[in-house]
């Protein structure tokens, strides 16, 4: 039978797709092969005509999360208010799948072998770097409410581009490198606690704008709007609402 053209490339993304969103919510250790490829509605014979082990998966699987990450949170357009109450969201909180990939499964990263390190580590570079294009947008224009096309997309999927992001990460700011640690800290923590006003306290002392002298936090309400707005195509699901034990939201 004859395939139209194109047509293993999108069975390989439809696979790297279902194993990113597996991955992230059950682990690196958690997905076997096999439920992948039946997540994806193939055979597990059929792997091994995309890939060449399981490790070449967990990598791609990688790149395509940072990719998607890019998508949600640092889109073109997108201020560093936005990124900051996307990222820092009940919605992503809740949502691991659909999530940064760093914070999902950064703890995992050292575990594995160089080809999914080297993954990992492009995908952390280029998201220090996206946060330090923000901050060197908000500082030369600290009225614009938007930042330019500097989504960390193509420092994925890129080589020159990955080289690009290593050197801006190298030579990123400590309120840059603040950032992203705070940013990523806090998703950790607010899974971890097993506390919904626990995990949200954590959300908000991390939103919280580098302005001026004093910083300032981005928004009163829990979640602030931008994590949820509507308009954004790509955007995580409404959080779950908080039930009186106190453990909804986290996991």
């Amino acid at each position: 039978m004859r395939y139209p053209e194109g047509h293993k490339s999108q069975v390989r993304q439809r696979i790297v797709a279902q194993a990113s969103a597996a991955f992230r919510r059950n682990g690196l250790d958690g997905v076997s092969i096999p439920e992948v490829m039946k997540r994806a509605g193939l055979t597990h014979g059929a792997f091994y005509a995309h890939f060449s082990d399981r490790h070449a998966l967990v990598a791609e699987a990688v790149r395509f999360a940072a990719q998607q990450t890019s998508a949600r949170v640092f889109d073109p357009g997108s201020s560093l208010e936005h990124t900051l109450g996307h990222y820092l969201s009940q919605g992503h909180l809740q949502h691991p799948e659909m999530g940064c990939v760093i914070a999902a499964l950064g703890c995992d990263a050292m575990r594995q072998p160089p080809a999914v390190r080297d993954a990992f580590a492009v995908a952390a570079k280029g998201m220090i770097a996206s946060v330090q294009a923000r901050l060197d947008t908000r500082q030369a224009h600290p009225s614009a409410a938007h930042c330019g096309d500097d989504d960390f997309a193509p420092q994925v999927s890129s080589a020159p581009a990955a080289c690009a992001a290593t050197e801006t990460a190298a030579s990123a700011s400590d309120e840059a490198l603040r950032l992203v640690a705070q940013m990523v800290g806090a998703v950790v923590l607010g899974r971890l606690v097993q506390d919904t006003a626990l995990a949200e306290r954590l959300l908000s002392a991390a939103r919280v704008a580098p302005d001026a002298v004093s910083s300032v936090a981005l928004a009163s309400e829990p979640v602030s709007a931008p994590a949820l707005n509507p308009s954004l195509p790509s955007g995580f699901p409404p959080p779950v609402p908080p039930t009186p034990s106190g453990s909804a939201g986290c996991g």
